[in-house]
């Protein structure tokens, strides 16, 4: 008995599955074997799933369904999110100067996507309806070379003005603007700090900006 406890288990497990094999009806016949592992005899030949194995079989077929739902469910929000993304542009499309389509923006993040607010600047001087932005400010909130930034709220203040105290994420895009050209961006601003992370995707959002920037050609400011 000693020598067979002081086998290394790989090679215990071996002995014991050949003895099995060989002798089957050793399982079979023993009852409190069987039980403990979730077994029970049907037949002289057969062994049903005991509760302990339906269990297990029920547990893994719970895992895949949540799991299904899960993508189901995502698979939904993306297209819902679609939808209402081209609903926006199409909404952004009937704006008939720079600050009906500042409030188009706001407005529509506000009804379509839940969002505290929805802002457009441009550095230096701006249009009716338009932040104002500090030369340098979009370069200091959306690092170089990318075209948005998504995640905790940055430069709050000169992008939403008194509404910045309840946002707590946002999503950036930078806009290039007007003749000659200037920096500017798009922003949306959501109370969740959760709302916009750094790991969600952002061709919506980045689809929202291209729109907003062709758009703004139609009226640039006064010099």
């Amino acid at each position: 008995m000693s020598e067979v406890l002081n086998m290394e288990p790989a090679t215990r497990w071996a002995e014991a599955r050949s003895l099995i094999l060989l002798n089957p009806e050793l399982v079979c016949d023993d009852s409190h074997l069987l039980q403990a592992l979730g077994l029970r005899p049907h037949a002289s030949n057969v062994v049903e799933f005991g509760p302990a194995a339906l269990a297990r079989l029920e547990a893994a077929r719970e895992r895949e369904t949540t799991a299904r739902e899960e993508v189901e469910a995502i698979a939904k929000a993306n297209h819902s999110a679609q939808g209402q993304a081209h609903d926006l542009v199409l909404d952004l499309l009937l704006a008939t100067n720079s600050a009906d389509l500042a409030y188009r923006l706001h407005e529509g993040a506000q009804r379509r996507f839940g969002l505290e607010v929805a802002s457009v600047g441009v550095e230096g001087h701006a249009p009716a309806g338009w932040r104002s932005l500090p030369v340098g400010l979009v370069g200091y909130v959306i690092e170089p070379g990318r075209t948005c930034a998504v995640g905790p709220c940055t430069g709050g203040g000169e992008i939403f003005g008194e509404m910045a105290e309840r946002v707590k994420s946002v999503a950036l895009i930078r806009l290039s603007l007007f003749d000659p050209r200037r920096a500017g961006l798009v922003a949306f601003g959501s109370a969740d700090p959760d709302g916009f992370a750094p790991d969600m995707g952002v061709e919506l959002i980045a689809f929202v900006g291209q729109v907003v920037e062709r758009l703004a050609e139609r009226w640039p400011p006064r010099t």
